[in-house]
């Protein structure tokens, strides 16, 4: 999986469990309410003033590191 500022946090959730340790890191708590499993990495970086970028690179690198 490729993620990118634009993907769903339920489906890299679903994907793969252990990428929750990234969102918890930000303060984004919320990864079981059905509003947050939808929302894109970008819109969730917006409302908790942290950067997406960042974000995407280290879930990626995460990723990558695990094949």
């Amino acid at each position: 999986m490729q993620v990118t500022k634009q993907s769903i946090i339920g489906d890299i959730l679903d994907y793969d469990r252990e990428t929750a340790q990234f969102f918890f890191a930000i303060g984004m708590h919320c990864l079981g309410c059905p509003a947050s499993r939808g929302e894109s990495i970008e819109d969730a970086c917006a409302v908790h003033g942290t950067d997406a970028d960042a974000l995407v690179e280290q879930i990626n690198k995460f990723l990558a590191e695990k094949k």
